[in-house]
């Protein structure tokens, strides 16, 4: 909003074009392959330590299909490793300052009074072999989705789940976040993935991406872009509209 003031603040207004924060979310429906989402959900969730503004933050699953999903999320979360990113075996890195691991443990110690961490949570600041940087445990956390933990961009590798039954409402509690970035959905239905394609508010939106369920565009392939608190034009790079917002329109007219 301070960018836009300063460019707007001259003789005229000049145009940009800002990518801003993201609280995405994915749902893991009834009818999708497990193994699939769990994959997708780990990578876009952990992947860059959380610190990507795609990371998937918040999931909804299926209450039918909630414990087998749970089980197949938290084997491919403990394959992580912490450590030094230099290092081939290490999948994840530290986080960027003393700030950020500060947000990340209230987060978790949020989450304990709230609802319950299933994986992760710990203070790895007390362990000689994390002393060397910002290292933060990648966490994830059974929460009821009023809890802040489904609306505030925290920017670290912490991921809250909840329940759904409805495919619909879960998709209007998700819309109530001010961002609108990315989304997924790992379903085998046609209609569930049309439902989620037309109503989920945000600007890139990803189905059954075992690679990274909200993460991942292709520049040059996919637009990026962001809606509401996550753009300020609903109109992103790498789009057919990108280069137009910079250009001026003319019309001429001769008789």
């Amino acid at each position: 909003m301070q960018i836009q003031k300063t460019l707007h603040s001259g003789s005229y207004a000049k145009p940009f074009i800002a990518e801003l924060g993201g609280k995405n979310p994915t749902f893991v429906c009834a009818s999708a392959d497990l193994d699939k989402a769990a994959q997708g959900c780990i990578k876009s969730a952990f992947g860059l330590t959380g610190q990507k503004c795609s990371a998937l933050s918040r999931l909804w699953v299926h209450e039918s299909i909630y414990t087998q999903f749970m089980e197949k999320l938290l084997t491919q979360a403990k394959m992580i490793t912490i450590g030094d990113p230099s290092k081939k075996e290490v999948y994840m890195g530290p986080i960027i300052n003393a700030r950020a691991v500060d947000r990340h443990l209230q987060a978790i110690s949020e989450a304990r009074a709230l609802g319950k961490i299933v994986w992760g949570g710990a203070d790895l600041r007390t362990q000689a072999a994390f002393k060397s940087g910002h290292f933060v445990d990648p966490t994830i956390a059974e929460l009821p989705s009023t809890a802040r933990h489904f609306k505030d961009e925290f920017f670290s590798p912490f991921l809250a789940v909840t329940k759904f039954n409805d495919l619909e409402h879960a998709i209007q509690d998700a819309n109530q976040a001010e961002y609108g970035l990315t989304a997924g959905i790992f379903s085998a239905d046609k209609n569930e993935i049309d439902s989620f394609m037309d109503t989920i508010e945000a600007g890139v939106l990803y189905a059954n991406r075992a690679s990274g369920a909200t993460t991942g565009a292709w520049p040059g392939v996919q637009s990026f872009c962001g809606w509401k608190g996550s753009g300020i034009t609903g109109k992103g790079g790498c789009g057919p509209y990108y280069v137009a917002q910079f250009m001026r329109e003319q019309s001429r007219s001769l008789y």
